[in-house]
């Protein structure tokens, strides 16, 4: 059956995880703490972020989880700050993150568009986020479908998400491809019926990822070539 669909993961496939988001949590918790980096390092060591080496572990939490399980954390070990204080940290840290996609993502969906496929992405993050993130990387348009974790879908590895964007674009599931980078969206795509594709641009290795992905590519970029290919 031919693929007519293909599905993103957000961090980890569009952009590449530790590239992007390590800086950001290593200021994150460094402004939470005050400077105290024992606090940090503990706090950094819940979410699977090593602070002193600034980056995630395979299976972090804040990887795979949504946005509440990070803001648990913080609020947990840094209980001082109070909610809205802790939120101007959380968003003066964004500040310092860089956007970094592992390929140039324009020329890559204005591609796979002109091919004829419909877009999506679906993400553990909260929607407004992904929007704001995929807006200024100048590739939203290419997405007519975009749900987050709070959209009312539930959130990955259940497949409520991604049953939505078959249902909005009359695509069957099987002729869909779910790209990712954890196995949280190798699962949610088998639960699904779709076809799984696993990047190697998040925290989990290809040992982890192939046991569960009909494929495993280094990165988005190579994804035209194995669809010609397959």
């Amino acid at each position: 059956m031919r693929f007519r669909g293909i599905l993103f993961d957000k961090d980890g496939t569009l952009f590449d995880f530790q590239a992007t988001w390590a800086n950001w949590m290593s200021n994150a918790l460094s402004a939470a703490s005050g400077g105290d980096d024992e606090r940090a390092r503990c706090a950094g060591a819940e979410l699977g972020f090593d602070y002193d080496a600034g980056r995630f572990d395979a299976g972090s939490a804040f990887v795979t989880g949504t946005p509440e399980v990070s803001l648990n954390v913080f609020a947990r070990h840094f209980p001082e700050l109070g909610q809205e204080r802790l939120m101007r940290i959380l968003r003066g840290s964004g500040s310092e993150s860089v956007q970094t996609p592992p390929v140039p993502l324009p020329p890559l969906l204005d591609g796979l568009r002109r091919q004829g496929f419909e877009l999506g992405v679906v993400t553990n993050d909260w929607s407004s986020s992904a929007e704001a993130q995929l807006r200024a990387a100048g590739c939203l348009e290419y997405f007519g479908f975009l749900v987050g974790s709070d959209s009312g879908f539930g959130s990955k590895p259940d497949p409520e998400m991604l049953l939505a964007f078959c249902a909005a674009t009359d695509i069957e599931p099987g002729q869909c491809l779910m790209v990712g980078d954890s196995p949280v969206d190798m699962l949610a795509g088998q639960r699904a019926g779709m076809t799984t594709v696993a990047v190697l641009t998040g925290t989990d290795d290809r040992d982890v990822l192939a046991p569960l992905a009909d494929a495993v590519l280094p990165d988005i970029g190579a994804i035209p070539d194995w669809i010609d290919a397959a």
